[in-house]
């Protein structure tokens, strides 16, 4: 589990497939900040822009770590299969503060940004969210854009999807690598893990028969 609590911003150094055929997914070389892997271990799970991955080789002396991503998940993400700036979060610990919100590490779609500039001091971000995800967006509602756990200010129900407003205040823009997003950019969405809940408890997902 996560909170959407960016702990440090990393960059995609490398990417190597794993093999030939369509099926094969990449190896990529993380390069994270001084002093971040100091407390990570082979197999722990660090989020990249949002997505739970395993950390498979370490190398702390130059701070770079690996991991392997299916082309399954290559498929279902953004921003991952090139190199790059990315949002970096260790899992969380029991005993850690709650600052976001539960966040699992699952990518549930890919939104597109299509709009991001300045308003005063802050940063107005809008993302469109596929349709299919628009049931789980709300006012005041969370939702996690690459790994960043954020309030919806305003919701738009468009033909092709939800379009979802977002204030992004100077300090989130200067730690993260969301300040790097421009119009056209793909970002990862998840949606509120309570939301999953509430939609089952009303019966809209009945189980399935064995």
């Amino acid at each position: 589990m996560f909170t959407g609590i960016i702990t440090g911003v990393g960059r995609i150094a490398a990417v190597h497939a794993l093999g030939d055929a369509p099926t094969h997914g990449k190896r990529l070389t993380i390069e994270s900040p001084a002093g971040y892997l100091d407390d990570v271990g082979l197999g722990d799970s660090i989020a990249l822009n949002g997505a739970c991955m395993t950390v498979t080789t370490l190398d702390a002396a130059h701070r770079q770590f690996t991991i392997d991503i299916s082309a399954e998940s290559l498929t279902k993400t953004a921003g991952l299969d090139a190199v790059g700036t990315i949002n970096l979060e260790k899992a969380l610990r029991a005993n850690d503060r709650l600052g976001g919100h539960l966040v699992s590490g699952h990518v549930d779609g890919i939104g597109r940004v299509t709009h991001f500039a300045q308003v005063g001091e802050s940063w107005e971000l809008r993302v469109l969210a596929p349709q299919s995800l628009a049931k789980y967006l709300a006012y005041k509602g969370s939702i996690t854009i690459n790994g960043v756990s954020l309030t919806v200010n305003r919701i738009a129900d468009l033909a092709d999807g939800c379009e979802t407003s977002i204030n992004l205040i100077p300090h989130t823009v200067e730690n993260t690598a969301l300040g790097t997003l421009q119009t056209g950019s793909l970002v990862n969405l998840e949606i509120d893990l309570i939301a999953r809940y509430v939609e089952r408890m009303l019966g809209n997902n009945p189980p399935v028969s064995a």
